[in-house]
């Protein structure tokens, strides 16, 4: 029987190793053929490159897999990935091509996760000007159009909305879901020791509605962020931003004909009404779209072998998007083992002259930020370090960008958090309803802490408080030396609070307002580099092969699917849960912003 088991296991794991090579035949020969299949891109003269954000998240970081061939198979309906450094070159680029008669821009964003925030929006913003002012025009046309896109093609010279499109404009909020009530309910317990009195990310877990404190530091928040937004596409459109504001304040859903009067569109027609224009314009032949070229298609064009590595001229792009969490992470996490290992390995890449760190996070772990922090300040130590703050870098995000030699933010951005908290969950009640109980026994007062078949006794609790008052201490202590500034002022503007990124400027947690790059230019002055600076990123771009062995060795991510409204409550829950999921640290230790932001 036993050597009958044995054959029978090795018959079934010898089948599954079969299935997955065919997979992995499969799909690279289907890969081979698409990219053998695929037509080389040419660039007409006169053609006007297409930006069409339908269906696009605008990402810090690069696309973890590559799209082209069959690569797109392993994305399914998630958003398709536009990379912010890509993006800008490519506009850069096309403003100096003589081919390139102009952009036109089309289509709505799909945000997801930390992706299309308005920081990221406002460098892109920021090469499309610089487009523009190569002499060259950017018209674009919406069927229907948010603050998002608004906000970004409001360069435009020609933008154009649709008859029976909206101007979805309403301004910004934040809506944190409460489940104080039912864990209450369902009998979870929840005991939260924190230090800063704004430190509002516990407040899903244990209220049923916002503080008076975090209210404060949200509405002065979203207020400083409204702000950018209105004055920048005030300035764009030249009307005043009190006109923006009134129009906002009068419909918030407005139609394309009070848009044009208040002169927040230049015109209302039809899609086929402006693509004749553009026909005319580039000189297409009858029957044939206007001469263009996809923004993506243009950015294959621009793809040129790597530059070479080399100890003079090299620059690292690390991008820390996403939750931090403790051990390796997974897609969309920073795993502070697996962050803080690639850190160990630039340090001792003697071809790697300066670091840039992207930051596009709301924090997470302590102890993971402190292991990533304490590698970039060993990095620092024979490297240029020089931080790019993406919509987010608060909290934990913060703790890991203090260090920098140079501190580059957008207004745009949400940062400081300057805070603490520990949460500690039990199931006791739960247990009891169901008939479940637990007994115990053990060798001190302290010996069952960290269990969570029970509320934390008063003693417990004391252990986890003093915990986070010496974490909150240490923050205050790495934000005061990174920055060179006295305790006593980081102490006054911490507490947990978050500030724009307009305020952390004036604050002095960060030095200046730029993008990516500026800060990958400061890091080539810093370094002394001549002539254009090698650029090596992390994470990189997958292969479909590596994705494809990933997929295979479980390292999917199932997303909720479901549409309308009960797909959108759906998906807020899922969510929290991964929220609640990442809160792995060992100390249950916690440096997060409480904020979610929506500009629906």
């Amino acid at each position: 029987m036993k050597a009958f088991f044995a054959s029978f296991v090795g018959t079934l794991l010898a089948l599954a190793a079969f299935v997955a090579v065919c997979v992995v035949l499969v799909f690279g020969g289907l890969a081979v053929l698409a990219t053998l299949g695929e037509q080389p891109v040419t660039v007409e003269n006169g053609a006007y490159l297409v930006l069409n954000l339908d269906g696009v998240n605008l990402t810090d970081s690069p696309p973890l897999v590559d799209e082209s061939g069959l690569g797109w198979l392993l994305s399914g309906d998630a958003p398709k990935p536009l990379a912010l450094r890509r993006a800008t070159e490519t506009l850069r680029a096309a403003a100096k091509d003589s081919r390139i008669r102009g952009v036109f821009i089309t289509g709505m964003f799909a945000p997801a996760d930390y992706g299309t925030g308005f920081a990221a929006l406002s460098e892109l913003r920021g090469a499309l000007k610089e487009f523009k002012q190569s002499g060259k025009p950017v018209k674009a046309y919406f069927d229907e159009i948010g603050t998002h896109e608004l906000y970004l093609a409001s360069v435009a010279q020609e933008l154009v909305v649709n008859p029976f499109g909206l101007v979805v404009m309403p301004g910004l909020s934040s809506e944190p879901m409460f489940f104080g009530a039912a864990f209450d309910k369902w009998g979870i317990g929840v005991q939260v020791t924190r230090s800063g009195k704004y430190k509002g990310a516990v407040e899903p877990y244990i209220r049923q509605d916002l503080s008076v404190e975090n209210r404060e530091q949200l509405e002065v928040l979203l207020k400083d962020l409204w702000n950018v937004v209105v004055a920048d596409i005030a300035e764009a459109r030249a009307i005043s931003p009190v006109a923006v504001q009134s129009l906002v304040d009068a419909e918030g859903l407005i139609r394309p004909e009070s848009a044009q009067r208040a002169g927040l569109i230049s015109a209302v027609g039809y899609r086929d009404e402006l693509l004749k224009l553009l026909h005319e314009e580039t000189g297409a032949e009858d029957g044939e779209p206007f001469t263009q070229v996809a923004f993506s298609d243009y950015e294959k064009v621009l793809k040129s072998k790597p530059a070479k590595l080399d100890k003079d001229n090299t620059i690292a792009i690390l991008y820390a998007e996403g939750e931090i969490v403790d051990g390796e992470g997974d897609k969309g996490e920073i795993g502070g083992s697996a962050f803080a290992r690639e850190l160990r390995a630039l340090r001792q890449d003697e071809s790697i002259v300066a670091v840039v760190l992207r930051v596009n996070s709301p924090g997470g772990s302590a102890s993971a930020a402190e292991e990533i922090l304490r590698e970039l300040r060993l990095l620092k130590e024979t490297k240029h370090l020089v931080i790019s703050m993406g919509t987010y870098a608060a909290s934990g995000g913060y703790w890991i960008s203090a260090y920098g030699d140079r501190i580059f933010t957008e207004a745009a951005t949400v940062t400081g958090s300057i805070g603490v908290f520990g949460m500690q969950f039990n199931v006791q009640e739960l247990g009891t309803k169901v008939g479940v109980t637990w007994d115990r026994v053990q060798t001190g007062a302290l010996a069952g802490v960290m269990s969570n078949a029970r509320p934390k006794s008063a003693v417990e609790l004391a252990v986890f408080q003093r915990l986070v008052d010496h974490t909150y201490d240490q923050f205050l202590d790495r934000v005061a030396e990174g920055r060179d500034l006295k305790r006593e002022s980081v102490h006054e503007i911490a507490q947990g609070r978050v500030w724009s990124g307009e305020q952390a400027v004036k604050l002095g947690l960060a030095d200046e307002i730029g993008g990516l790059g500026s800060a990958i230019a400061c890091a080539a002055k810093l370094a002394e580099i001549k002539g254009e600076p090698a650029l090596y990123e992390y994470p990189a771009t997958q292969p479909l092969g590596v994705a494809i062995k990933d997929l295979l060795n479980g390292h999917s991510h199932p997303e909720t699917k479901m549409r309308g409204p009960l797909g959108g409550l759906a998906r807020q829950v899922e969510a929290q849960i991964r929220t609640l999921g990442r809160f792995n640290d060992p100390r249950g230790i916690y440096v997060r912003m409480p904020l979610e932001l929506s500009a629906h």
